[in-house]
C-alpha cells in the first residue's frame, strides 16, 4: 500500500512538472512604423512554418502569445511596403519585444489597388454586419461625416435643409435615435448641437465603422438599429492638415489639424473646424403657399431668407504617449458655439422669419489607454463633461410668409406660443471604462462600462417668474457590458455578449419619475469557407432607452412626450462578403446582407397634429410592433491603381404590427381594428442606391502631381410622407415623396506628391428638387472649391 502511495505520488509530480513545462511558453510583441515615423495598421504579422500569425492594431501594435521555445523566423507585410523578415529566439516564459521600420515599395505602390486589405478592410471582415469607410480617400473633398455616410449601403441621411440643418440618419429601417454615434469608441450623446455628424469635417476621421442591427459590447450603448464609430487619426504624431472651400449659398468651410510630439513622448494635438452659410437656395412652393404671399410676389421658387447657420469647433488635447504606463494619456478640452436660423417648423406650411437658436459646447476630458496593462490585460478609459448650453429665441411680434415680409402682430412669437426666450443648461456627463483580457492565442474576455447622466435646467429669460413651474430634468443611464471572443486567423469568429441597462429619469414639472432596467444579449459568428469568402451571421435581442430629447424635447420642433416607453427588437442579419480577381489588375469585392427586425414598443418620429400651438410639431411616440425584413449590397471593381468604381443598393419594408390603436384620452384601445395596420412605416424611404466611378491619373503637367475625377449618382424612389391607407385611394390626391435622382462631380489636383490640393465639386448637376424629412426641400444645383495643404515629419 506504501509503495502504491509512492508511485501515485510520483506519477502525480511528474505530471505536474510535465504540465508546467508544457505551459511554460514565450511571447512576441512590439511596434511597427514607418520610415516616416508613423504607427502602421493592418500589417500581417506571421511566423513562419506555423500557424501563430496577427495583424498590427491603430498603434502599430502587434502581440504572438503561447509560443513554444525555440528559433522563429517572422514575417510582416503590408501592401505598399517592402516585406520584413528577422531572425530570433524565444526563451520559454520571457515575453520578447521587436519594434521594427518598415519602407515604402515604390514599384508596387504603382500597381497596388484600393481592394488591398487595409485597415477598413481589416474592419469589414469582423463577424458582425459592419461597414467601415476609408476616411482618408476623402481628405480632398467638402464632404461632412454625414456625406460620407449617405453613400453606405443601408444608410440614407435625410436632412431637413443646408448646412447645419437637422438630420436623421435612417440604417436598415432603424433611424433617428436607435442610431448611436461615437467618436473612438466614445458616445456622442452629450456633445451637443455644435458637434454633430454633420458638421465635423470628414479630414476628422481616419475611418468611420458603420455597425448595422448588432452592436459589440466594446461600444457601449443601448442602440437599437446600429451604431456609427468615428476612428480619428492618432497614428500621425507631426504634421499639419489645413484646408478652406468656398461654394454656393455663400458657404465657408475651414479645418485644421495638427499635432506635435516630442522624443520622450510628450504630445500636443489639435483639431479645429469651421462652418458658415446663408443657405439660401430656391425652393419650390405649391399653390397652397404661394397664395399666402403678397399678389406681386407670387412665385412657384423662392429663396430661403432666414436659413443662416455658422458654426465654430475646437478640440485640444495634450498628453503623453508611448510610455509603459500609457499608450496614450490624454487630458483635453472641446470649446464650440453655433448660430441657426429657423425657416420652417417640421412642415413647410409654417415659416419663420425670426426664429434662432445659439448653442456652445465646454467640455474638459480625459482620455487612457494601455495595451497589455498586465500580460495579456488591455485597460481603456474616458470621461468628458459638458457645461454648455442651448438657447431657443422666438421674441417677435410678427408673422411671416414666404414673400418675407414682416406682417406685425400685438401677440409674441411667430410659432403661437407667446414667445420663448429661454436659455437651457444641457449639462452632460460621461465615463466609460473597459477591460479586456486576452486568455490564450484565441480567446478573450471583455467588460465593458459606460455611465451618463443628464440634467436639463431651464432660465426663462422672458418671463423668469416661470422657472419655479420648469424645475430640473435628469436622466441617469448606465450600460454594462461583458462578452466572450474565440478567433481562428482566416478559419472562424465567434462573439458571445450581453448588456444590462439601467435609466433612471426625473421631470420635476409633472412630478413624474421613471424607473426602467431590461438585459440584452447576442452572438455574431463568421466563418471562412476561403481566405477571401466570408459568410456572417449575428442576432441580438437590444433594449433602447428613450433618450432625453424624446422625454423632455428638443428646443426647436420636437414636443416633449415623458410616457415614452423603452423599445426592444430582436435583430438577426446574415451576410456574405467575396472579394475576387479575374487577374493580377482587375479585382472585385461584392457584400451582401439579409436582414430581419422584430421591433416592440418602436419608437417613431410623427407630427403632433391638431389645433395646438405645437400643432407643426413633430413628436416621438411607441408603436406596439414593427417587423422590418430587407436586403442590401455593395459591389465594388478596381482596375491597376488608378480605375475604381461600385454600387450599392437597399431594400427594406418596415410594417407596422398595432392592430388597435390607443386613445390617450380614454387610456384604453380601440375595439376597432387601425386602419394603419399591416401599413408601410411612414416617412421612411424603402429603396435606394448609389453609384460611383473615379480615375486616377499620375503625373499630369509635372511629374508627382495627380488628378483624379469622379461621379456619384444617388437615387432614392418615391415613398409616403404619411400612412398609405389614409386619404384617397387616388395616389395623385396622397402626399408623398417624389422620386428623387442625383448627380454630383469631383476634380482633385494634386501637387508634389499630394502636399498641396485642389479641388472643384458639383453637387446635384441637373439642378432637380430632393426632398428629406417631411417633404423639406434641400439645395439645388451648388459648386465648391477646396484648397487643401498637408505636410507629415517624423522625428528620428
Amino acid at each position: 500500500m506504501q509503495f502504491k502511495k509512492i508511485l501515485l505520488t510520483g506519477m502525480l509530480c511528474a505530471f505536474v512538472i510535465f504540465t508546467y513545462a508544457q505551459n511554460l511558453t514565450s511571447s512576441v510583441s512590439g511596434y511597427l512604423k514607418t520610415s516616416a515615423g508613423e504607427a502602421l495598421s493592418g500589417a500581417t504579422v506571421r511566423l513562419l512554418k506555423s500557424n501563430f500569425a496577427t495583424v498590427t492594431d491603430t498603434n502599430g501594435y502587434f502581440r504572438l502569445a503561447r509560443i513554444p521555445q525555440g528559433n522563429y523566423h517572422i514575417s510582416i507585410s503590408a501592401i505598399g511596403y517592402k516585406p520584413i523578415k528577422k531572425d530570433f529566439y524565444l526563451i520559454a516564459g520571457i515575453e520578447t519585444k521587436i519594434n521594427l521600420s518598415i519602407s515604402e515599395d515604390a514599384a508596387h505602390m504603382e500597381t497596388v489597388n484600393v481592394l488591398g486589405r487595409t485597415k477598413a478592410q481589416e474592419v469589414n471582415r469582423q463577424a458582425f454586419n459592419v461597414t467601415a469607410i476609408d476616411a482618408k480617400k476623402l481628405y480632398n473633398t467638402t464632404l461632412d461625416i454625414s456625406g460620407a455616410l449617405d453613400k453606405v449601403a443601408g444608410i440614407r441621411v435625410r436632412e431637413s435643409g443646408g448646412v447645419g440643418s437637422n438630420f436623421n440618419v435612417s440604417l436598415n429601417g432603424f433611424s433617428g435615435r436607435h442610431i448611436r454615434y461615437f467618436i473612438d469608441g466614445v458616445p456622442m450623446d452629450n456633445f451637443g448641437s455644435s458637434f454633430q455628424i454633420n458638421n465635423i469635417p470628414i479630414n476628422l476621421a481616419e475611418r468611420v465603422e458603420v455597425y448595422k442591427g448588432v452592436v459589440p459590447i466594446w461600444l457601449g450603448s443601448d442602440a437599437l438599429g446600429g451604431a456609427i464609430n468615428i476612428v480619428t487619426n492618432n497614428s500621425q504624431r507631426n504634421y499639419l492638415d489645413a484646408s478652406y472651400s468656398y461654394g454656393s449659398f455663400n458657404t465657408h468651410r475651414s479645418v485644421i489639424n495638427t499635432a506635435v510630439t516630442t522624443k520622450s513622448g510628450l504630445t500636443f494635438q489639435i483639431n479645429a473646424f469651421q462652418n458658415y452659410s446663408d443657405n439660401n437656395y430656391r425652393t419650390d412652393l405649391r399653390l397652397l403657399l404661394q397664395n399666402d404671399m403678397q399678389p406681386e410676389l407670387r412665385a412657384a421658387s423662392v429663396k430661403r431668407f432666414h436659413d443662416n447657420y455658422h458654426n465654430e469647433t475646437l478640440i485640444a488635447n495634450a498628453g503623453v504617449v508611448g510610455k509603459s504606463w500609457a499608450d496614450n494619456f490624454l487630458i483635453g478640452m472641446t470649446l464650440g458655439k453655433n448660430y441657426k436660423e429657423i425657416q420652417t417648423a417640421a412642415r413647410p406650411e409654417a415659416v419663420y422669419g425670426q426664429v434662432h437658436r445659439r448653442g456652445n459646447i465646454v467640455m474638459p476630458s480625459l482620455k487612457y489607454k494601455k495595451v497589455n496593462l498586465l500580460k495579456g490585460l488591455d485597460v481603456t478609459i474616458n470621461a468628458n463633461y459638458n457645461f454648455g448650453y442651448e438657447n431657443t429665441i422666438d421674441t417677435a411680434r410678427a408673422d411671416y410668409d414666404w414673400d418675407g415680409i414682416r406682417d406685425p402682430k400685438v401677440s409674441m412669437g411667430e410659432r403661437g406660443d407667446g414667445g420663448q426666450y429661454s436659455e437651457y443648461r444641457n449639462n452632460n456627463g460621461l465615463a466609460t471604462g473597459m477591460v479586456n483580457y486576452q486568455i490564450s492565442e484565441h480567446q478573450s474576455f471583455a467588460i465593458n462600462n459606460v455611465y451618463s447622466t443628464f440634467n436639463r435646467r431651464t432660465d426663462n429669460l422672458l418671463f423668469p417668474d416661470r422657472n419655479v413651474l420648469d424645475p430640473a430634468k435628469t436622466m441617469h443611464k448606465n450600460v454594462l457590458g461583458f462578452g466572450y471572443s474565440y478567433a481562428m486567423q482566416n478559419q472562424w469568429n465567434l462573439n458571445v455578449f450581453g448588456k444590462y441597462i439601467t435609466l433612471k429619469s426625473v421631470i420635476g414639472s409633472i412630478n413624474r419619475s421613471n424607473n426602467d432596467k431590461k438585459l440584452g444579449y447576442g452572438m455574431a459568428l463568421s466563418y471562412y469557407i476561403m481566405r477571401d469568402l466570408q459568410l456572417r451571421g449575428s442576432y441580438e435581442l437590444t433594449n433602447r432607452m428613450p433618450e432625453a430629447n424624446e422625454i423632455f424635447g428638443n428646443l426647436e420642433n420636437e414636443a416633449a412626450n415623458p410616457l415614452l416607453k423603452p423599445e426592444k427588437s430582436d435583430n438577426l442579419n446574415l451576410g456574405i462578403v467575396y472579394g475576387f480577381k479575374l487577374n493580377e489588375v482587375n479585382r472585385f469585392s461584392i457584400t451582401a446582407n439579409a436582414i430581419y427586425r422584430y421591433s416592440a414598443d418602436f419608437i417613431f418620429s410623427r407630427f403632433v397634429g391638431g389645433t395646438s400651438s405645437q400643432r407643426d410639431f413633430t413628436i416621438w411616440d411607441n408603436r406596439d410592433g414593427v417587423r422590418t425584413t430587407g436586403l442590401d449590397g455593395e459591389i465594388r471593381y478596381s482596375f491597376k491603381n488608378w480605375l475604381t468604381a461600385g454600387a450599392t443598393v437597399t431594400y427594406q419594408k418596415l410594417i407596422n404590427l398595432q392592430q388597435y390603436d390607443y386613445d390617450p384620452n380614454a387610456k384604453r384601445y380601440y375595439t376597432i381594428e387601425s386602419l394603419t395596420y399591416l401599413d408601410q412605416m411612414p416617412n421612411i424611404p424603402f429603396f435606394f442606391g448609389n453609384a460611383d466611378i473615379s480615375g486616377t491619373f499620375k503625373d499630369v503637367f509635372v511629374k508627382g502631381n495627380n488628378l483624379t475625377i469622379g461621379y456619384n449618382l444617388l437615387y432614392v424612389h418615391d415613398f409616403w410622407l404619411d400612412w398609405p391607407s389614409f386619404g384617397s385611394p387616388d395616389t395623385e390626391s396622397k402626399y408623398g415623396i417624389p422620386a428623387q435622382v442625383s448627380h454630383d462631380a469631383n476634380f482633385v489636383y494634386s501637387f508634389k506628391n499630394g502636399r498641396y490640393n485642389v479641388s472643384f465639386e458639383v453637387r446635384n448637376i441637373a439642378d432637380k428638387p430632393v426632398f428629406d424629412n417631411f417633404a423639406l426641400q434641400k439645395p439645388g444645383r451648388s459648386f465648391y472649391l477646396n484648397l487643401r495643404y498637408f505636410i507629415n515629419k517624423s522625428r528620428k
